[in-house]
């Protein structure tokens, strides 16, 4: 019986995470800037970051599709284990939804994304400055709506760490000397 997550998705969980908060922190930083030639960089940084976690976000869920992840503690009760897997397929959900909401958003106010300033992706509507304020909108829901949901992600986790005790966290840290 598996235990553990395979590295593959180890890796991939931890260094998405880790892009996801990155993107999130210059999110918020980008939107303080007045309109300069650094904001309109840092923005361009933000959509290639965007793809970038796109294809690693598919690639994961590809991964996670055919790799059949190790089982929830049997003492779960059907409840928590109806939670978890809720939050998980919301937090791909979304970690699909952001990114395109901002390929949308920027496509409808004039922008051409252009991946890493070398691959320019075409525009998925037309110019229309009202469908690009609505999918600001949406972009930001959105973005808040995954902060809540690591935030549930993040709690669920201490709490089977430090109150259940039941060692879930184990599964998705990497392997020490003495496991190998």
């Amino acid at each position: 019986m598996q235990t553990r997550y395979t590295a593959t998705a180890i890796l991939l969980h931890w260094l998405i995470g880790l892009a996801l908060l990155c993107m999130l922190a210059l999110g918020f930083y980008m939107q303080s800037l007045p309109l300069s030639p650094e904001k309109l960089k840092l923005f361009s940084w933000h959509k290639w970051a965007g793809v970038t976690i796109f294809l690693l976000v598919c690639f994961r869920l590809a991964w996670r599709l055919s790799h059949r992840p190790p089982a929830l503690p049997a003492s779960m009760p059907p409840w928590a284990r109806l939670a978890a897997h809720a939050v998980h397929w919301l937090l791909y959900g979304l970690m699909l939804a952001i990114p395109l909401s901002g390929w949308l958003m920027s496509s409808a106010q004039g922008f051409q994304t252009v991946w890493f300033g070398i691959l320019p992706l075409p525009d998925l509507l037309s110019r229309d400055r009202e469908m690009g304020r609505l999918l600001t909108q949406v972009h930001v829901f959105l973005n808040w709506t995954l902060i809540a949901c690591i935030s549930l992600h993040v709690l669920a986790v201490l709490k089977h760490q430090f109150l259940d005790r039941d060692d879930l966290l184990s599964r998705m840290l990497c392997r020490t000397d003495k496991e190998k």
